[in-house]
């Protein structure tokens, strides 16, 4: 992870704590599930989709879509929700997404998504819980 100070920090045995297994991998190592593997992917009730770190709100479903790729996909986060770096890793060259409070790994995010903005944000399911709205 990276060094940045975030307004949610935990230690690592706390994050081992509150996350599971599978979710502690994704987040915090950097990992990534299974494509249509998470119930996330096919939720189409109106709500927010939070970070499964801090709760924080990152997504809304007004502005999902079906990607076709297996993964939760949106065209926008909310602001300020999410901050981007480059991630290098698999011998490419990506934008990886991470929540802006808890520094969380969720997904990446490409420029192949529907107007207006172009984007994908193609982000983990484990990486969020979902809040019914």
């Amino acid at each position: 992870m990276t060094t940045k100070p975030y307004p949610v920090t935990r230690t690592e045995a706390e994050w081992r704590k509150l996350l599971t297994p599978e979710q502690f991998a994704i987040m915090r190592e950097h990992g990534t599930e299974a494509p249509g593997s998470c119930a996330l992917n096919y939720e189409k009730r109106a709500g927010a989709f939070v970070c499964a770190g801090c709760d924080q709100p990152l997504f809304v479903s007004k502005k999902k879509f079906e990607s076709g790729t297996g993964w939760p996909s949106f065209n926008e986060p909310e602001a300020g929700a999410v901050e981007t770096s480059v991630d290098r890793g698999y011998g490419m060259v990506r934008t990886e997404v991470h929540c802006s409070r808890c520094g969380s790994h969720l997904g990446h995010v490409f420029e192949d998504g529907p107007p207006p903005t172009g984007l994908r944000y193609c982000i983990n399911g484990v990486a969020m819980k979902f809040e019914p709205a």
